[in-house]
C-alpha cells in the first residue's frame, strides 16, 4: 500500500476529503506512536508507506500510559476535528493499518493498547445470545 493508498482509505472509511483524511491519519499515527514503546513504534513504521513513517516515531522510548479519552483529544486536537469525527478517523486509520501491514505487527501494535483502545482500533460486535 502506498501513501495515496492509505490516504484513500481513511477517506473513504470516514467519507470525508483527502486533506482531512490526511490530518486524521498523521494525528493518529502521532498519537499511536506516544502510546507504544519506541521500539513498537519503528517496527511499525518500517511496514507503512514511507511519507507516513515520519509520523510514527515516538519522542521517547517508553510509551505513555493514556486512556481513549486523552487518545480522541490528542487526535482531534492535531486534526483539527471533534471528538466524533477523531473517533472515527482513529477507527479509519487502523482499519488501514491493519490492511497495510502484516498481521503479527497489527496484534503487536493492539497488544500494546489499553482495552478501552480495543473498542477503536478492533471492535468487535456486542455478542447478543
Amino acid at each position: 500500500m502506498d501513501d495515496d493508498e492509505f490516504i484513500e482509505s481513511v477517506a473513504s472509511l470516514t467519507g470525508g476529503s483527502a486533506e482531512q483524511a490526511t490530518a486524521i491519519a498523521r494525528a493518529t499515527l502521532t498519537t499511536l506512536a506516544e502510546r507504544i514503546d519506541g521500539g513498537q513504534a519503528r517496527d511499525l513504521a518500517d511496514q507503512l508507506p514511507e511519507g507516513l513513517r515520519a509520523y510514527t516515531f515516538a519522542p521517547h522510548e517508553d510509551a505513555e500510559s493514556f486512556g481513549l479519552d486523552v487518545f480522541v483529544q490528542r487526535v482531534g486536537g492535531r486534526a483539527d476535528v471533534d471528538p466524533e469525527a477523531a473517533q472515527a478517523g482513529i477507527r479509519a486509520v487502523m482499519d488501514t493499518i491493519r490492511a497495510a501491514v502484516a498481521a503479527a505487527e497489527y496484534d503487536d501494535v493492539i497488544a500494546h493498547l489499553p482495552a478501552e483502545l480495543w473498542q477503536v482500533a478492533d471492535p468487535v460486535p456486542p455478542y447478543d445470545g
